[in-house]
């Protein structure tokens, strides 16, 4: 168990180093959790195995892995599966846009978008997002103006530019689409398909399809640790949203 430990924290300590110097940031979003998570695995690898101490901490942690593991499989089977069903209309959800420029999540979400309706070209499209921070235009202008210069025909796609989450984007789009009968395919990054789809269900969606777009592989792993977070905070706050 002490190896393992030892053992994570070196890999956690040098994939921080590796986000670090990929994105130029020492303290870029969700990175600093690698440094912490190999600082607090240096630690326990260094607690005698065989003390009560130890045996609580192994414990602990094959719990915490077993719920890790658990998640993280059908965050997985979402990712990868999906885009090959005929949707009545697809949404597009939105992502950061730095300027009028968008960014590589969004661009893999639009690229995706239209590799689809290549394959589907009368599927109507609604690119959800609103303007916030740091952003010159919605990022509901930013998307049709890319799916535009990528041959998509302008009179398909429906904007939606006031939301400023994945709740609203599923909750604002529903005025351009028929959420009882359409079959609505939702496009959004791979690690984050699974969430968006149980939001899906809660927003009153009851035939979707998934059509999940890549991601860049070297933050796959971090993306893939954050999302495990943000269900956790779905789940826990599940039960709250159904008593509203």
């Amino acid at each position: 168990m002490r190896v393992f430990f030892l053992a994570a924290a070196v890999f956690c300590i040098l994939y921080y180093v590796i986000l670090a110097v990929y994105s130029r940031k020492f303290t870029s979003t969700f990175a600093g959790f690698w440094l912490a998570a190999g600082g607090v695995h240096l630690v326990l690898g260094c607690v005698p195995p065989f003390s009560a101490a130890g045996r609580i901490t192994a414990g602990a942690v094959a719990a915490a892995w077993l719920l890790f593991l658990c998640v993280e499989s059908r965050i997985i089977r979402a990712m990868t599966s999906g885009g090959k069903e005929k949707a009545d209309c697809v949404i597009v959800l939105g992502a950061q846009v730095r300027g009028r420029n968008i960014t590589d999540s969004l661009k893999r979400r639009l690229d995706r978008t239209v590799q689809y309706l290549q394959k589907f070209p009368e599927t109507r499209v609604i690119v959800s997002g609103g303007q916030g921070p740091g952003e010159a235009i919605t990022e509901a202008d930013a998307m049709e103006e890319y799916l535009v210069k990528n041959g998509v025909d302008k009179s398909l796609i429906f904007k939606e530019d006031k939301s400023t989450s994945t709740r609203e984007n599923l909750r604002f789009s529903r005025k351009y689409a028929d959420v009882k009968k359409e079959k609505i395919g939702i496009v959004t990054n791979g690690f984050h398909m699974y969430r968006a789809s149980l939001i899906a269900g809660e927003e009153g969606y009851e035939n979707i399809c998934t059509i999940p777009a890549s991601s860049n592989p070297v933050y796959q792993l971090n993306y893939l640790v954050r999302e495990f977070f943000a269900l956790l905070q779905f789940y826990a706050f599940r039960r709250h949203r159904r008593k509203r």
